[in-house]
């Protein structure tokens, strides 16, 4: 989980920057192609390396139990899915909390600062307001 986050964040950073010049140029079809490939990376990386870890771990159990002995030893695998599990739901629980400081941010800045409206398309931090009021 922590390898395939810091491999998707990474290039995350690295899109939005693609993203945004490819945004300069007329038609959306650019823009879309390098938004989409750089969030599909995330979605490879998590599933690539789960799968990778979970033939591991299978190859070291199969060392420790035997062939009669394989129903516990998926009992202990499924235990390392929970904790997966576990990690996904705290990062999801901290994604929310970073979207809701952004959108309080942007509602200050906007509304206080410069006295424009919430959804106004001047305000640079907009879609952060809008993900958090989801």
């Amino acid at each position: 989980s922590i390898a395939s986050g810091y491999i998707g964040m990474r290039v995350a950073v690295y899109s939005n920057v693609r993203t945004t010049i490819n945004a300069q140029k007329p038609g959306f079809m650019p823009t879309f192609n390098t938004a989409f490939r750089a969030g599909s990376v995330m979605g490879f990386a998590l599933t690539g390396l789960g799968i990778l870890v979970l033939y591991l771990i299978l190859m070291a159990y199969s060392q420790y139990f035997e062939q009669d002995n394989w129903i516990i030893m998926m009992e202990c695998v499924s235990g390392y899915g929970l904790g997966g599990s576990s990690i996904a739901l705290f990062g999801r629980v901290g994604g929310g909390i970073y979207t809701k400081a952004a959108d309080v941010g942007a509602d200050l800045v906007g509304k206080v600062v410069h006295g424009i409206p919430e959804d106004d398309p001047r305000n640079p931090a907009t879609i952060a307001d809008n993900v958090g009021d989801n």
